[in-house]
């Protein structure tokens, strides 16, 4: 029995609890939520993990990409990124590994995880279909997708649902009619979502519907035994501001909408992915349509970023749509790091990305009026009035940082900092 079906008999299950208690929230309402598609719970029944919930009236929760690329393939980098992505305050981590040894290296992250998992397994079954006779296909050379077997993707996911992975990324609403309806129209993008861009080319050279699509009932069936969550892709999500809320986007997220209604049905657990780059004034209307047209389904997003112009800053601009997104009502953030557009983040892109965007998930929780999430802020002004520092650091996101950046400075008194020194306005409150 899986929770989708506990919870339509009634039944409150330990991973249900557990969320209660973290969530602080009653255990009625994680099962109430979950049987009406407003909340999963990520955990692969066959890991011993901390079960993760995202969802209704739910903390905003964080997910970090790490993975090898063709470039660059280093496990062990990958390991130290997942240990970092974790130790900063990811509630999950996917693995989009492209380059090596792409099982393996995904065996030993679901291996070395705490934290719930998730993976595109497009990735891995394209892979095959990459390597000519000559080894991996050059660039350019887009012949590959032609070598790409449907049936072997279907073999993929079910093996990576069997080996422990918790979530998976599938772009099931990208039909041949949704990329004909992209283009019809004039985008500066066209297709950036990279699972999007591989199955849509397959689709448009063989005129054959999407298998996602077409063989949804395999996926729900795969999904569902070993309570895998679906988390469907948004293939035509806007990789510029120009782009967003256009036509296409908005056609696959009607798709989506159908698609978690039938595996809310089958006792499916399923969230919907969303854009992307986003202008300010957009962001909230989009969290609006998806969970109108969505059925209230917690919703994840990359991002989003409210400029396109900030290469080296992108944490920053997606950190500004993240916290208008969560306030608005989007229950999961996917952080984006520095390195965005231009390379492979490094074990200190993934810190500062994980950071940016819990400071981007906290302030949407404050905004929404979640449970607990102001009483730190004030705790931390306690603190600050007391000029304890200790507290301080124990309070904050970053306590490592925020150490090492107040004693990079010497200081005539210890209880003050030196941006104010004698001039402490906290110390000054104290003769009033």
């Amino acid at each position: 029995m899986n929770q989708i079906e506990a919870a339509r008999n009634n039944i409150i299950t330990e991973e249900m609890k557990y969320c209660s208690e973290v969530e602080g929230v009653s255990p009625e309402k994680i099962r109430s939520d979950i049987m009406n598609g407003f909340t999963v719970i990520i955990k692969n029944r066959l890991r011993s993990i901390s079960p993760l919930a995202i969802g209704k009236d739910l903390r905003t929760k964080v997910n970090a990409n790490i993975g090898s690329s063709g470039d660059n393939c280093d496990i062990k980098e990958e390991l130290e990124k997942l240990f970092t992505a974790v130790k900063s305050g990811a509630d999950a981590v996917m693995d989009l590994s492209t380059g090596g040894n792409i099982i393996e290296f995904r065996r030993d992250i679901v291996k070395n995880s705490t934290v719930s998992i998730g993976t595109v397994p497009l990735y891995e079954a394209f892979q095959p279909a990459m390597e000519n006779g000559d080894g991996i296909a050059s660039a350019g050379d887009t012949s590959f997708i032609d070598r790409f077997d449907p049936e072997y993707l279907f073999e993929v996911i079910e093996r990576q649902c069997e080996e422990g992975v918790d979530f998976i990324t599938v772009h099931c609403g990208l039909t041949l009619r949704a990329v004909k309806t992209m283009n019809k129209q004039t985008r500066i993008m066209g297709i950036v979502s990279r699972g999007g861009s591989l199955i849509a080319s397959w689709m448009i050279r063989k005129n054959r519907e999407n298998p996602l699509y077409e063989n949804y009932d395999k996926l729900l069936r795969i999904a569902k035994k070993n309570d895998v969550v679906l988390s469907l892709g948004d293939g035509l999500r806007p990789g510029s501001l120009a782009d967003a809320t256009d036509r296409a986007q908005v056609s696959e997220l009607i798709i989506l909408g159908e698609l978690q209604k039938t595996a809310l049905e089958e006792g499916v657990q399923v969230m919907i992915e969303g854009p992307g780059h986003v202008p300010l004034s957009q962001v909230e209307t989009n969290i609006k349509l998806e969970k109108s047209l969505c059925n209230g389904a917690p919703f994840y997003v990359l991002g989003p970023l409210v400029t396109d112009i900030a290469p080296g800053y992108d944490h920053i601009s997606s950190a500004i749509g993240g916290a208008i997104a969560a306030g608005a009502g989007a229950d999961f953030l996917c952080y984006v790091t520095p390195a965005e557009h231009l390379r492979l983040p490094s074990v200190s892109d993934v810190k500062e990305g994980v950071i940016a965007s819990k400071i981007a998930a906290h302030a949407g929780d404050i905004a929404k009026g979640v449970k607990g999430a102001l009483e730190r802020d004030i705790l931390m002004s306690k603190h600050r009035r007391s000029m304890d520092w200790e507290k301080q650091y124990d309070c904050s996101l970053d306590p490592e940082k925020a150490r090492q950046m107040r004693a990079s400075l010497p200081l005539k008194d210890d209880k003050v900092c030196s941006m104010c020194s004698s001039y402490c306005s906290i110390k000054l409150n104290d003769s009033l």
